[in-house]
């Protein structure tokens, strides 16, 4: 994931951040309804606000100009989120999408994006989940039919930095 957020940030392209929702004490207890994934982040803290699992890994911090959306509390980046806003505005209609978890989180934002009408390339290996049979159903069978592609790092990677060299090649 650092690597691609690396060459990301090189080709100065927008780096936009769609987090899961940190938990604060009191955030689920007056809910009527909760999801299970909900009920299971109020009853294991997940991502705890101030606490190693809710903060950002050193090299995945959020540099000056980059676009942190409102958190999502579910699973799409986009739902009860201010995302596409922020994209809209900033004229983005192609998005990378790396993370956290394939077949919840990233299958849910990348389902919503294609929705949205935006073009979506997936990371295949700069995305993680808790089994083989999770990411190979979320990544072989659900995602295809979301995103316009599904490549890895490196083929990432040699993408950016090819378009980079044809725009500084046309631009002298």
């Amino acid at each position: 994931m650092l690597q691609v957020l690396n060459a990301v940030r090189k080709a100065k392209l927008r780096v936009f951040y769609a987090l899961h929702h940190r938990y604060r004490p009191g955030d689920y207890e007056t809910w009527k309804y909760i999801a299970p994934v909900q009920k299971a982040a109020w009853v294991r803290r997940t991502f705890e606000y101030g606490t190693w699992g809710g903060e950002l890994r050193p090299g995945f911090e959020p540099q000056p100009g980059e676009i942190v959306a409102t958190e999502h509390w579910c699973s799409s980046g986009f739902a009860n989120t201010d995302l596409d806003l922020q994209l809209k505005r900033h004229g983005i209609h192609q998005l990378i999408v790396m993370g956290l978890i394939a077949h919840t989180c990233i299958e849910a934002t990348v389902r919503f994006a294609a929705e949205l009408g935006y073009d979506v390339t997936m990371v295949r290996d700069a995305t993680a989940d808790y089994s083989d049979e999770a990411m190979h159903a979320a990544l072989n069978v659900n995602l295809p039919n979301y995103a316009s592609a599904i490549v890895t790092t490196q083929e990432l990677v040699d993408l950016i930095s090819s378009a980079q060299t044809e725009t500084s090649a046309q631009s002298q």
